[in-house]
């Protein structure tokens, strides 16, 4: 199993960052949207590393799919055709209040999205003219001054982050990939993802085979006991977080947990995050996250998603995790998948 890492520090010691993660083993390097641009880093670390690069996720309501098309067929290039675009709706609160931007039918949005670039990919590449009229955005002109070609290493995945039936479903339709968002569990997976998944393929003629699934998993990892504690609670701290927000409530309902969600909240308004976090007993902790040594959780993410995935996409949220640790995850799960 192939094992992405999250790309993070300060934009001056981005190269040197990405050079230190290839070297602990990461077959590929990824960014999300928080304090800096996206993609920002994924170009430092294009010129820096043969690696694969993905934005997991760039947020795309706000942006036009021309921006993107172009951001993605650039680091496409810089990348020599390592680079994937994975993008990702947010919720409402953030659209509109962070971003500024409009909020409606977002998974017909994405779905859109999704489809617009493509189409601005296949003008590019010389297949069809430039000739996309959806509901929320239309392209339709594209001179040669502004096109830039076809890409000497083909156009790059779109994948498309999701977690709700309906949001899983359009990427079946529509995208190269599949983004399993962080917050979920080996139930919710099989009981809710794959059927939207199988769901979304057959509406649209497609086999297993045309859509990638790249999950995402939130790991604690260490070997000692002071280690392990450590890691249980910076994990418990994300856990708590992303349960205080309504769109990730049916992960809970699905392991019989839907009380939390709104306990969490109530917490989260008043800025009791240490009684957030005591919330997250150890049961959780094994279900929505993995947590033990590097053997231990190499074997709950192979056993979680194995049959299904064949690269991983890891966090080590909120403690100081060993890079020795790292390496040793990223072997034992390509000794398990051997």
């Amino acid at each position: 199993m192939k094992v992405d890492l999250r790309l993070d520090g300060s934009l001056a010691d981005t190269a040197a960052r990405a050079a230190e993660l290839v070297a602990l083993g990461a077959d590929g390097l990824f960014t999300f949207e928080g304090a800096n641009d996206v993609f920002v880093p994924l170009t430092l670390a294009a010129a820096a590393v043969r690696a694969d690069l993905m934005s997991n996720v760039a947020i795309a309501l706000p942006r036009s799919p021309l921006h993107l098309a172009h951001v993605a067929y650039d680091l496409q290039t810089l990348s020599h055709g390592r680079f994937r675009l994975g993008l990702g709706s947010q919720i409402r609160p953030h659209i509109e209040k962070r971003y500024g931007a409009q909020w409606s039918a977002p998974v017909a949005r994405m779905r859109e999205m999704v489809l617009a670039i493509k189409a601005i990919f296949a003008a590019w590449e010389g297949r069809a003219p430039l000739r996309f009229e959806g509901r929320f955005t239309t392209h339709t002109l594209m001179p040669p001054v502004f096109n830039p070609g076809p890409n000497p290493y083909g156009p790059p995945e779109v994948c498309l982050g999701a977690l709700g039936p309906r949001m899983t479903r359009a990427a079946a339709e529509v995208a190269d990939g599949l983004l399993v968002m962080p917050f979920n569990s080996a139930k919710h997976f099989r009981e809710r993802t794959m059927p939207a998944v199988a769901a979304g393929l057959t509406a649209a003629g497609r086999a297993p085979a045309d859509l990638r699934i790249y999950p995402q998993i939130i790991v604690g990892v260490g070997r000692t006991t002071a280690e392990l504690a450590a890691a249980a609670t910076g994990v418990r701290a994300l856990l708590a977080f992303y349960g205080s927000t309504p769109a990730y409530r049916p992960v809970l309902e699905v392991e019989g947990w839907s009380e939390l969600q709104p306990e969490l909240n109530v917490l989260s308004k008043t800025g009791d995050h240490a009684a957030m976090t005591r919330l997250i007993d150890d049961t959780m902790l094994a279900r929505l996250a993995v947590h033990g040594t590097p053997e231990q959780c190499a074997a709950a993410i192979l056993a979680r998603f194995g049959g299904h995935a064949d690269r991983v996409c890891c966090y080590f949220p909120g403690y100081p995790v060993s890079n020795s640790h790292v390496a040793e995850l990223i072997r034992a799960l390509q000794a398990g998948a051997a």
